[in-house]
């Protein structure tokens, strides 16, 4: 790879520029820079030439126009192998470019600015930096494109080992970190612009609907996995890094699979609905057993004693660290993977010799994104259900009301049966579930399953359901098996005839008016 003789700098974010520039000079590097860099560079006392100097023109228009020239476009533009390409550098006196160093006006952050005007959003557009940053990183065998901060130490050595150059490796990595770097300015423009309309002759911004005009879905990959859900299907683990199950880190076991990962979030965002410490077993992406206690430990053993069969090869999710109590309990069985937010010493030597069990340590609760799926041809994207439900607008629809106590184990019930695929049933008492109906194609068959497959006494339980009832028969259904209260969004054109049931076998009945499908 050539040795880089000039590097043009022109960046927005200066976080260590001085430095990394230094170091280019002491490699005999020559440095072409713009107004305010060129200044920083200067009062590093580094030797710098401007970009007016090699173009012949002065910086234009309030900055507007700075790089945007022949003289400097070719420079990088000019690929080194062509002969008639540096002829034509030759013949016009143009110094070619090896290095681009730019960052770019920092758009998102005026951007998030409610008050910023339609003519501030605008000008915070760069024009000249995009331009610079894809004419590199399509001649990225001939110049290294450099976008970020974080690059500079780690180049800087290499072109130290090198004798001043990069290698063909390194300089396709930066020009790829390049073009992702234009691809999400661009969104971040459409996005915001896409609120601005006109209206009888005047911008208008609009506040925003809270679904993006242009959908953005980036993430690097993080992971290869060995298959999708099934072992003819090709998977693989993009993450954000920012916090939640994809951004975890495994601290033993096996490779994490795509059902792993799957049920793991599940898990997770089921812990996060409470605030005592809870613990959720989960198959197959629904809850076979939750409970929040006034321990982890037995936390675990309420979750565990809804359905000790389905609990075998499950995967778990803790909102507190792991403690040692805890994890002698979950020895006791075979468990796939588990999530929590840290895991003490004395839960790590024990489990240690489950030499498969996957721990994974997740940051951060990030249940407020987007949630999206892909159908055929597109995506469908919806804000989080995140609905917490507050007894005060709750409405009591039934001549008994709750007692406390049923009170405590309808809010408990309601908190699982969100994360309960529909048509989703939850029995429960305070603090654990009992059974679970889940995914039926009739309300009705749901309340039968959860209770067919309870292991636990089910009366005096409580019942939730993600959606109203349909009909008397599902409420008639659980008050055969001891339930003495139900808590349901409510709604259907049969409410009178789904109460005068309740009133009639003397069961509490809340609607909540809010309704938790989940598909």
């Amino acid at each position: 790879m050539p040795r880089i003789e000039r590097a043009l700098l022109s960046v927005t974010d200066k976080t260590g520029l001085a430095g990394f520039a230094a170091g280019l000079r002491e490699l005999g590097v020559e440095l072409v820079s713009t107004g305010g860099t060129a200044k920083l560079l200067r009062e590093a006392g580094l030797e710098v030439r401007e970009v007016a100097e090699v173009t012949g023109f002065p910086e234009m228009l309030d900055g507007r126009v700075k790089t945007i020239h022949p003289r400097i476009a070719a420079g990088v533009l000019a690929i080194r192998s062509r002969q008639d390409h540096m002829q034509a550098l030759s013949e016009h006196d143009i110094p070619p470019i090896g290095m681009v160093v730019v960052n770019l006006y920092a758009f998102e952050t005026h951007a998030a600015r409610a008050e910023a005007s339609v003519a501030e959003l605008i000008e915070h557009i760069d024009i000249g930096g995009p331009t610079l940053l894809r004419a590199a990183a399509k001649n990225y065998q001939d110049v290294a494109v450099v976008v970020s901060p974080a690059d500079y130490p780690a180049l800087l050595e290499e072109l130290r080992a090198g004798g001043g150059a990069l290698s063909l490796a390194t300089h396709w990595r930066l020009a790829k970190k390049a073009f992702a770097a234009t691809a999400a300015y661009d969104t971040a423009i459409t996005n915001r612009l896409a609120r601005i309309t006109v209206e009888d002759g005047r911008m208008q911004d609009r506040a925003p609907s809270g679904l993006p005009a242009v959908l953005e879905i980036r993430a690097a990959r993080a992971l290869d996995l060995r298959y999708g859900e099934n072992p003819h299907q090709q998977a693989a683990l993009y993450s954000r890094r920012e916090g939640g199950v994809a951004a975890g880190e495994q601290l033993q076991g096996k490779e994490l699979s795509y059902n792993n990962l799957v049920d793991l979030d599940a898990a997770w965002q089921l812990v996060n609905e409470f605030e005592r410490p809870a613990a959720a077993i989960i198959k197959h992406t629904n809850p076979c057993g939750c409970g929040e206690q006034n321990s982890l430990a037995e936390a675990y053993r309420a979750a565990f004693a809804a359905d000790p069969v389905s609990a075998f090869g499950g995967v778990l999710a803790f909102n507190r660290p792991l403690d040692e109590e805890t994890a002698l309990e979950i020895a006791k069985t075979f468990i796939e993977a588990i999530a929590a937010p840290d895991f003490e010493e004395g839960a790590r030597r024990l489990l240690s010799s489950k030499k498969n069990l996957r721990l994974v340590r997740v940051g951060g609760f990030t249940g407020q994104e987007l949630v999206i799926k892909s159908i055929s041809g597109g995506f469908l994207a919806q804000t989080p259900d995140a609905h917490r439900l507050d007894r005060a607008q709750a409405k009591t629809v039934t001549r008994r009301a709750p007692s406390e106590e049923e009170w405590a184990a309808l809010e408990f019930g309601w908190k699982v049966c969100k994360h309960v695929k529909s048509n989703a049933i939850v029995y429960a008492r305070a603090g654990q579930s009992v059974s679970v109906g889940a995914g039926q194609m009739s309300r009705v068959d749901s309340v039968k399953v959860g209770a067919m497959k309870a292991v636990l006494p089910l009366a005096g339980t409580v019942l939730a359901s993600d959606a109203f009832f349909p009909f008397p028969d599902g409420v008639e259904e659980a008050a055969k098996h001891g339930v003495t209260a139900v808590i349901q969004p409510g709604g259907s054109v049969k409410d009178a005839e789904v109460i005068a049931a309740a009133d009639r076998l003397g069961l509490a009945m809340v609607f909540t008016g809010v309704r938790h499908f989940r598909h």
